[in-house]
């Protein structure tokens, strides 16, 4: 799976001056996404997230990446709250 970035803000042309077209361009301009993020976050099918992301590869707009697959850790990580133990709380309770 490829990871997409902007690296220069286009001009659009009027099929493309819609506002899930522009939500697609700020958030490829603020980190790496992929299609699945992007169609995801601008309510646009993604065929036409994709038609889009192309076009902007092609003018040379676009950086990519190899996404790394998610750990099965990091997945867990927000179930796993580690807490302190009651007896080792140094904070005194009277």
């Amino acid at each position: 799976m490829k990871q997409y970035r902007l690296t220069a803000w286009p001009d659009l042309r009027a099929p493309f001056q819609r506002t899930a077209y522009r939500r697609i361009l700020n958030d490829m301009s603020q980190r790496y996404v992929t299609l699945s993020e992007l169609a995801g976050t601008s309510g646009l099918r993604r065929r036409d997230v994709r038609q889009f992301v192309d076009m902007l590869c092609d003018r040379g707009m676009v950086g990519e990446r190899k996404a790394d697959a998610p750990s099965r850790l990091a997945a867990l990580l927000p179930m796993l709250r580690l807490r302190r133990p009651a007896l080792l709380d140094p904070t005194p309770h009277f």
